[in-house]
């Protein structure tokens, strides 16, 4: 692991205003083992079409086909929730980091999606089985969490790259909190190979930043202040000076989560999001591999 840039604490104060019977994990052995998996449900691949976005950004996702998952060594309360494809693979991987009330269903049915389009999806739980119910919930789960958040994403990617079916090569994105979570667990977690951001705390010190052995893609939103168009410009010219490759977009006429709840304002969001999901899925590509 590298050495801390201290970015995590930085999380927190920005996300207050920017963020409106389950299987024992196995051990390294069964990790190892195909046949420790034989009995664990399975996705069918079905990748959207062009012109297609995933079912749960568009509130049409459908029961859930993936299962829990306690991947955190020693811990029996953080579970997560794991989305594998039908098919032997090996498989690239995913850890997608819930947004500040920490992990429902709206994600979990995320994780889904991306098992359709052939990643194994893990669902990191941040929060230790918890979701809050208002902001000042939100706030204090973020606060309680912070000193555990990249052990708990390091374990996260350790598991994924100890599966057989897994190609080695893992990415990790996330929205709002877990967007700016995402991004500073490129900077001080395990080696990953990809980090999206959908919103969420940016970092805009082109020496910090250097830090980063990989492209960075980022979906923003013209109507929002976390972060706002300005910061993500700053960003943008940081991650130039640092020589980070990157693809970065901000969409007009949307705000803050639009992304994932294209459903909200399906006449106004269903456009910027398909143009967000289509660079999405030809960065992966590029970083991750099919």
């Amino acid at each position: 692991m590298r050495p801390s840039s201290r970015t995590l604490p930085l999380l927190l104060a920005v996300s207050l205003a920017a963020c409106a019977p389950a299987a024992d994990a196995p051990g390294e052995d069964q990790a190892a083992d195909p046949s420790a998996r034989t009995a664990e449900p399975r996705i069918s691949m079905a990748p959207t079409a062009p012109d297609e976005l995933p079912s749960a950004i568009l509130g049409q996702g459908a029961e859930l086909g993936g299962q829990e998952l306690r991947y955190l060594p020693g811990d029996s309360l953080t579970t997560g929730y794991l989305a594998v494809p039908e098919g032997e693979g090996p498989f690239p991987a995913l850890v997608i980091i819930h947004e500040w009330n920490g992990l429902t269903d709206r994600v979990r049915q995320v994780a889904d999606d991306f098992a359709r389009e052939g990643y194994v999806t893990l669902a990191a739980d941040l929060f230790r089985g918890q979701v809050g119910a208002n902001p000042e919930e939100n706030v204090a789960l973020m606060a309680e969490a912070e000193p555990n958040v990249v052990p708990n994403l390091d374990a996260a990617v350790r598991y994924l790259r100890g599966r057989d079916d897994v190609t080695g090569r893992v990415g990790a994105m996330g929205w709002c909190y877990g967007g700016g979570v995402a991004l500073s667990f490129g900077l001080d977690g395990e080696n990953h190979e990809a980090t999206a951001i959908f919103y969420g705390r940016l970092v805009e010190d082109p020496e910090v930043l250097a830090s980063l052995s990989h492209e960075v893609y980022g979906t923003f939103a013209r109507e929002d202040s976390g972060p706002a168009p300005e910061s993500v410009e700053r960003f943008e010219e940081a991650l130039r000076a640092a020589g980070i490759e990157n693809d970065l977009h901000i969409y007009d006429d949307v705000g803050h989560g639009f992304w994932l709840r294209v459903d909200q304002d399906p006449d106004v969001r269903t456009a910027p999001a398909l143009d967000a999901w289509q660079r999405l899925k030809a960065y992966l590509d590029r970083t991750l591999g099919s």
